[in-house]
């Protein structure tokens, strides 16, 4: 039995909502009505990863160590011990997952460069050829399926060598290597990838890097954690300065010298919740704006407006660096595109004036503390990940405070997907007939349609993530991607999800809830 009913966004042209009957009364899956037709035309959909994440082949063809590599095998980076040494072995099977992706019908693929892989030494070693090789053989396979490479140029991951030589982005010597990488790819990429992202998420890896220590080089002070060494007052502020600048070089470097011959774009990608206001008092909805501004906009502001918001330079005081004027001109309009990671929506309480904890009621966490309940009601469904909440409507409140502040600046959402447990008792064909990720990716989805259509110049779409992947401190427990990946086989099994993100991207809405051993399997 079919039943339907309406999937209310604000005044717009409600998305239809189709429930299907498990036969017993009840309801196994809600799917949101949103066709490839309700986006522009021109609209890339494509699937995202990240290098550490996939790759695997931590030290063949010339391969140094990362910084996660010491990190996983030394301190141990995952809850069970997991690490990216082998990941979904991508390195290997690059050929077949291009297939997978082929077979899917995305137009565009997001991925990384492993900066160890081609510069295992930074500047001061010689390009490693096999590195450079393997990067071409995606970029060129991608071309032929008719796929577009969306290439992040820094994930994360960097050399060893130069956290050992340097501090990493601690030190200003950083900037020079950065350039230096984004260099190295643009002449060894650029005639064929046209869209380039300088670093993902530069604010999330000050933070757990440097504020509280959960990634490496795990630096820390009290009451952030309980670290060897480092100050979480200061250190994310100078690793965020580090990383702005960087990216503002390598932008200039692009626009300069590689732009007008290869034609491509480069901007930024932000780590993207979204924060209400916990209650309507006006301390929790300046406590809302001032997240939004230590999130969004310590990146963003520097990269549009040449400088960082008045919150930042309010609250941090002479902690935040200043800008020189020479690099507020290389700053400003260093991006070509806006790309948004955003997953979920979460309510922001004022600490300026009413009791938080140690943690929250510090300037580096911008006196707002971040909480998923209102009246012991869940802001919406949690997710796999802790403080992680399925609250759709968030996609259209982030796209538009970024439209509004940023003039409209064109937006990729280069990240956005669903996370659930890899719990031990679960059998495959519970993993794969994950429904719950497509009512999650139909839900947003609608939000973004409405936005364009109320004038959001966005891009572009990319899931997270094609495949179940190393997902940093949840190793492999935790799955976002499309298709199952077997951690004894590393066999690829498509979810229902991705059968349903074909079906959308051929503009057929009509998905049956069928077992899944009617899926195909690729190993």
């Amino acid at each position: 039995m079919i039943f339907l009913f309406f999937f209310l966004v604000n005044s717009a042209p409600a998305p239809l909502v189709e429930a299907t009957s498990n036969g017993n009364g009840g309801s196994v899956f809600e799917e949101t009505r949103i066709k490839r037709s309700d986006f522009p035309s021109g609209f890339l959909f494509g699937t995202a990863t990240s290098a550490y994440q996939v790759e695997g082949a931590y030290l063949e063809d010339g391969k140094s160590l990362s910084n996660w590599d010491v990190f996983c095998h030394s301190v141990g980076c995952a809850e069970n011990g997991e690490n990216g040494d082998i990941a979904d072995d991508h390195y290997h099977m690059f050929l077949r997952d291009i297939e997978l992706m082929h077979s899917l019908g995305i137009q565009a693929y997001r991925f990384s460069i492993s900066w160890a892989r081609i510069l295992p030494r930074g500047r001061f070693g010689e390009v490693n050829r096999a590195g450079i090789m393997f990067y071409n053989k995606i970029i060129e396979n991608l071309i032929l399926k008719g796929i577009v490479p969306f290439v992040t140029i820094h994930h994360v991951d960097l050399p060893q060598e130069l956290e050992d030589r340097y501090g990493s982005w601690l030190n200003p010597e950083m900037q020079e290597e950065f350039i230096y990488l984004a260099k190295t790819c643009f002449k060894s990429f650029g005639d064929r990838v046209k869209y380039w992202i300088t670093i993902n998420e530069p604010k999330l890896v000050a933070e757990h890097a440097y504020q509280t220590g959960l990634f490496p080089p795990s630096r820390c002070s009290e009451p952030f954690g309980n670290c060897l060494d480092g100050n979480s007052d200061v250190e994310p502020i100078i690793a965020m300065h580090n990383m702005l600048l960087a990216h503002g070089k390598a932008a200039k470097l692009y626009h300069e010298y590689f732009q007008p011959q290869q034609g491509g774009s480069i901007g930024i990608t932000v780590h993207g919740y979204m924060y209400e206001p916990l209650t309507d008092s006006e301390l929790d909805h300046q406590a809302a704006k001032r997240a939004m501004a230590f999130s969004l906009g310590w990146t963003l502001d520097p990269s549009i407006f040449g400088d960082y918001p008045e919150e930042l330079q309010k609250y941090l005081g002479t902690n935040l660096p200043n800008f020189s004027i020479d690099e507020k001109n290389f700053m400003k309009d260093s991006i070509d595109f806006i790309g948004i990671n955003h997953y979920s929506t979460s309510y922001a309480k004022d600490c300026t004036n009413s009791s938080c904890s140690a943690t929250w009621n510090r300037a580096i966490k911008a006196f707002v503390e971040i909480v998923g309940e209102r009246d012991g009601v869940p802001i919406g469904e949690l997710t796999g990940v802790e403080g992680s909440y399925v609250v759709p409507r968030g996609m259209e409140e982030i796209v538009n405070l970024i439209k509004i502040r940023y003039n409209n600046k064109p937006m990729f959402v280069t990240e956005n997907g669903y996370s659930s447990l890899d719990l031990q008792e679960q059998r495959v064909n519970e993993l794969t007939d994950d429904v719950k990720r497509i009512e999650y990716h139909s839900k947003y989805l609608a939000y973004l349609a409405k936005s364009i259509r109320e004038g959001a110049d966005v891009r572009g779409y990319f899931a997270w993530s094609f495949l179940d992947s190393y997902e940093w401190l949840k190793g492999y427990k935790v799955r976002f991607g499309l298709h199952y990946v077997d951690r004894q086989t590393l066999i690829r099994t498509p979810k229902l999800s991705a059968r349903w993100y074909k079906n959308f991207l051929i503009n057929n809405t009509h998905l049956a809830h069928k077992k899944t051993s009617t899926l195909y399997t690729v190993s």
